[in-house]
């Protein structure tokens, strides 16, 4: 038989108890493969490769899909100001389907029979990972060895120790799932509805205290620049924006949402680059995009989205809104400037010759060119008929 199995491998609790238990209970050869989407160090990636060999994985390898994963999902995100709930920038929900492609490529290509993942079957990562799967290669069988025994954080700890492995058990208490959109952070206290995380859960700390003006130049929707200095690809951008920002300790925030399964959850998460950049994009449009362009891109964006959310990522409808949303950025390009402060940011204003307030028309609540008074009265009256119509047949007023 084929015991060869690709295991979407991490490095954090769930996915070495998944190691270690399908070698030594399930007799399976263990492949892992970590697909990185800009959220690790190369000294990160190789300490991850070390804990995976000895664990007893056969063989281990790094995929990276940072620049696809911008291309194919990031700047959509960016263009459609997407933040789930008017919170969540979703960071671990898009890149989830990406991890899982890079994950089912690497099995096709040693010829594995089997793919497996650490989810649990209480929250939405076990359908990314399987319905990705399932469409991209029905057949390979999904092994979920977590899901299936229905397992605690401490079961998974009491197993491991109880086969030698040592680890700092104690962080591993939390569930972080670091990417370039953004860091998610799971815990007893999000099981909760009443606790907030401890300072010391999330990944940066508070290191800079002196206020920070920065300039953000965007060319058609996307972050080009920094205080000028112009950047040769998105994530390299990206990266430079959360190494300022996060000294400040901002973009830290609990999401609550409804998962996919039907139940409520929550999650907290610290994004400080992307909190900045979709706040710094959306104050660019409201300059640069008419009333109806930003309404009906509004529409389209929470759709797109809800289906990343959901896993829906290889549903077809998804390109044709990221063509609308691509070709709405013709005109979001022009600078963006953020005051970055301990724990928060405040957007100050634009510069762009796009800017629809530099029209010549006139100047809100003060002068007026391009009109007179004889034109508002009469623009005004007719403008009131339907009211007037229905109001007088239904004797409401």
């Amino acid at each position: 038989m084929n015991k060869k199995l690709v295991l979407a491998f991490s490095g954090g609790l769930d996915t070495s108890f998944c190691v270690k238990y399908l070698k030594e209970e399930k007799g399976f050869e263990v492949y892992t493969a970590i697909a990185n989407t800009g959220g690790f160090s190369e000294h990160e990636l190789k300490k991850i490769e070390e804990n995976a060999y000895r664990l007893g994985a056969k063989e281990h390898v790094t995929l990276d899909v940072t620049e696809e994963y911008y291309h194919k999902c990031i700047r959509y995100m960016i263009y459609g100001n997407i933040l789930r709930n008017n919170t969540y920038p979703v960071s671990v929900s898009s890149e989830r389907v990406f991890q899982a492609i890079a994950t089912i490529d690497y099995a096709k290509q040693i010829g594995a029979g089997y793919i497996a993942h650490g989810s649990t079957g209480a929250g939405n990562d076990q359908v990314r990972f399987d319905l990705t799967f399932q469409v991209m290669a029905p057949d390979i069988e999904i092994v979920t060895p977590i899901r299936d025994l229905m397992l605690s954080r401490q079961d998974e700890i009491d197993y491991l120790k109880k086969h030698g492995v040592k680890a700092d058990f104690e962080k591993m208490q939390y569930s972080i799932n670091q990417g370039i959109w953004g860091t998610s952070v799971g815990g007893k206290e999000t099981l909760t509805s009443d606790k907030g995380l401890p300072d010391e859960a999330y990944p940066s700390q508070l290191d800079a205290e002196e206020e920070q003006t920065i300039a953000l130049g965007f060319e058609k929707g996307e972050l080009k620049s920094i205080d000028g200095k112009s950047f040769s690809n998105g994530p390299e951008v990206i990266q430079a924006l959360e190494k300022i920002a996060s000294k400040y300790a901002i973009g830290r925030d609990i999401h609550v949402g409804d998962t996919i399964i039907g139940i409520k959850g929550r999650v907290g998460f610290e994004a400080a680059a992307p909190l900045i950049i979709i706040k710094a994009h959306h104050l660019l449009e409201k300059h640069t995009l008419t009333k109806w362009q930003a309404y009906w891109k509004e529409q389209l964006a929470n759709w797109y989205g809800m289906f990343l959310h959901e896993a829906m990522y290889h549903e077809p409808v998804m390109r044709n809104i990221e063509t609308f949303l691509q070709d709405s950025q013709e005109n979001v390009s022009g600078s963006v400037f953020v005051k970055l402060k301990p724990y928060r940011f405040e957007l100050q204003g634009i510069e762009s010759q796009h800017d629809l307030m530099k029209s010549g028309f006139g100047d809100y609540g003060e002068t007026v060119k391009a009109w007179s008074a004889d034109d508002v009265k009469g623009f005004t009256k007719i403008l009131a008929n339907p009211l007037k119509v229905y109001h007088k047949v239904n004797k409401k007023i």
